[in-house]
C-alpha cells in the first residue's frame, strides 16, 4: 500500500536552518525560512516534515518508554546494564539529566517548532485556498498531538504557538496544564473544519477529519468533560467510516495497515535511502533474530486476560509471546527470551517481511475505532447512563470472543468457548467502572495508553496499579523537565 513519504533532505535542511535555538542569525544555508515559503510545493513539503516527527524511525521518539515500561504493564527489558536511562524511568527515580526524558522532549518540541512553522508562514502563500487550509489545519493536529503527549508526561510545560523570530522568544516561561489542554482544544477544533473526512489512495496517511475528532473527544475524556466526549465521538459515528475489524490481530499486521477500524495511524515504509521504517521492531524482538527485547510485559498484564475453562482470552496471544505459543516467525517461544518471560508482539514483524530488523515497515495505530467505543463507554458511566455504555462495551468483548469464528488458526475454530468474555451485565457505576478499565487495558495493550490512562483516574489507581514501582502520586505523576531546557531557556 503506498504511504505517504513524510521525510526529504530539503525538509531537514530547512528545519536545521528555520528553527535552530542556539543562533542569533540567520543560517546563511541553501534555505531559509523567507526564502523556502514560496510555492504550493513548498507548502506539502513543510507539512511533510511535521509528519516525519510522527515516526518511530527516529529512537528519540521513545512513547513507549513512558506509554508502557512507566506502568504495570511492562519492565524495561533488554540486557540489564542497557539503556539504564529507561530504567531510571522504569523505577520512576528520574533526574533532569535523563536520556529518555530528554529524547522524548526534543523531538517532540521539533515537531512543534516545525508545525508552528507550517501554520505561520503557509497562510501567506499564493497557491489553491482548499489545499492551503488544509495542510495549516494538519499542522494544527500534529501541533496538538505533540502537546497532548507531552503534557501528559511533564505536567507545565512551555507553550510555544509560534515561530521563533529572535533568540528572546525561545525564552518561554511554563505554563498551566490547563492552559495547554486550552490551546490543544483550539487547535483540533479549527482543524476539524478544514480537514476531508478521507483521502485518496495516493494520500492515505494523512490527518482526517475523524482523527482529530477523536483526539479532541480523547482531550475531553482527559479533562473529564464527558459530555464534550461523547458528542465528538457520536460526530465520528456520523461519519460512517469506521468499524471494528472482525479480526483482532488484523490491526497489527502488514495486511491490514489503514483498515476501516484505523482512525490516526502513524505510517511507516520500509527499505528506503532515508529511514522511514519503524525501529519498534528491534526495540522489541527477541534476540535471537537480533533485537534488544525491551518493554517486557510483566505477569500482572497476563493475568488480566480473562480465562474460562482453559481458555483464555485470545487477544493475549495476538499480543504477547509466552510458553506454548508460537513466535511470528514460527518458531515456539522460548521464555528465557525475556526477562519477565514474555515479550510484546503488536509492532514486530516475521523476518521475511524485513530486510532490517531495525527498519519495520509495520505503520503505528496510535488511535482505532475500539478506542472510541471504550471512551464513548466511559463518557456515558461516568453522566450516570450506565446502561448505555454497556453497548459499546461489550461490542468490545463480543469481537474478541469471535476470533474463534474467524481465525482458522485458532484451537477450537469454529465456535465460541463456552462463558468466554460474557457481555457485561452490571449497570452499577462503580463496578462498571472497573470493567470499562479493565476492557481498555486488554484491549489497548501495549498501544502506549496504560500509564496515561493511570494517571488520568488518579493517585487512588496509579498507586495501587504502580505500587511494586513505590510510585507516588505527587511526586512522580509527571516526569522532570530536561536539564537542557533548564539551561537554555532561561524564563523556567
Amino acid at each position: 500500500m503506498y504511504k505517504v513519504k513524510y521525510i526529504s533532505l530539503l525538509i531537514v535542511v530547512l528545519f536545521t536552518t528555520a528553527c535552530s535555538d542556539f543562533l542569533d542569525e540567520e543560517l546563511k544555508g541553501d534555505y531559509t525560512s523567507k526564502m523556502f515559503y514560496k510555492t504550493q510545493a513548498d507548502a506539502i513539503g513543510s507539512v511533510n516534515g511535521v509528519y516525519e516527527i510522527l515516526a518511530f524511525s527516529d529512537v528519540a521518539n521513545n512513547l513507549w518508554v513512558f506509554g508502557d515500561v512507566a506502568s504495570d504493564d511492562a519492565i524495561k527489558g533488554g540486557n540489564s546494564g542497557d539503556q539504564t536511562d529507561i530504567k531510571y524511568v522504569d523505577e520512576f527515580n528520574v533526574n533532569p539529566d535523563n536520556g529518555a526524558v530528554e529524547n522524548i522532549w526534543k523531538h517532540y518540541f521539533e515537531g512543534i517548532n516545525r508545525a508552528n512553522n507550517t501554520i505561520h508562514y503557509v497562510p501567506q502563500i499564493n497557491m489553491d485556498e482548499v489545499l492551503r487550509d488544509r495542510i495549516v489545519a494538519e499542522g494544527k493536529f500534529l501541533r496538538a498531538y505533540f502537546y497532548f503527549n507531552l503534557v501528559n508526561i511533564f505536567g507545565e510545560i512551555p507553550l510555544k504557538i509560534k515561530p521563533a523570530f529572535t533568540p528572546d522568544d525561545l525564552q518561554v516561561a511554563l505554563s498551566p496544564v490547563e492552559d495547554i489542554y486550552d490551546q490543544i482544544e483550539t487547535d483540533l477544533k479549527d482543524a476539524i473544519e478544514d480537514l476531508p473526512v478521507s483521502y485518496p489512495h495516493a494520500e492515505v496517511g494523512r490527518i482526517t477529519k475523524g482523527a482529530a475528532l477523536g483526539l479532541l473527544a480523547k482531550t475531553y475524556i482527559y479533562r473529564e468533560k464527558w459530555q464534550d466526549a461523547l458528542n465528538k465521538i457520536e460526530d465520528i459515528e456520523k461519519l460512517g467510516l469506521y468499524q471494528l475489524m472482525p479480526l483482532y490481530r488484523n490491526n497489527f499486521e502488514l495486511a491490514g495497515e489503514n483498515n476501516r477500524e484505523s482512525i490516526f495511524e502513524i505510517q511507516h515504509l520500509n527499505e528506503q535511502e532515508q529511514a522511514m521504517g519503524s525501529y519498534l521492531n528491534q526495540w522489541f524482538s527477541p534476540q535471537l533474530v537480533s533485537g534488544y527485547f525491551f518493554n517486557a510485559p510483566t505477569q500482572d498484564i497476563v493475568n488480566e486476560f480473562e480465562v474460562r475453562s482453559g481458555v483464555c482470552d485470545p487477544r493475549l496471544d495476538y499480543s504477547i509471546g509466552r510458553e506454548g505459543g508460537k513466535w511470528l516467525n514460527g518458531e515456539e517461544f522460548d521464555p528465557s527470551w525475556s526477562a519477565t518471560g514474555y515479550l510484546t508482539k503488536k509492532h514486530c514483524q516475521p523476518l521475511a517481511d524485513v530486510r532490517s530488523i531495525g527498519d519495520g515497515g509495520l505503520n503505528y495505530t496510535y488511535m482505532r475505532y475500539a478506542d472510541v467505543l471504550l471512551m464513548k463507554a466511559e463518557a456515558l458511566n461516568e453522566l450516570d447512563r450506565s446502561d448505555k455504555a454497556l453497548v459499546p462495551l461489550n461490542q468490545i468483548r463480543k469481537r474478541a470472543r469471535e476470533s474463534y469464528l474467524y481465525d482458522e488458526n485458532l484451537e477450537g475454530y469454529g465456535s465460541i468457548p463456552d462463558k468466554l468474555l460474557e457481555n457485561v451485565t452490571t449497570i452499577n457505576q462503580n463496578e462498571l467502572r472497573v470493567s470499562i478499565r479493565h476492557e481498555r487495558r486488554v484491549e489497548l495493550n501495549f498501544e502506549f495508553h496504560r500509564f496515561f490512562d493511570l494517571m488520568r483516574y488518579g493517585k487512588q489507581a496509579a498507586e495501587a496499579a504502580l505500587k511494586d514501582k513505590d510510585f507516588n502520586y505527587e511526586n512522580d505523576r509527571y516526569f522532570p523537565i530536561p536539564q537542557s531546557e533548564l539551561d537554555t531557556n532561561k524564563a523556567i
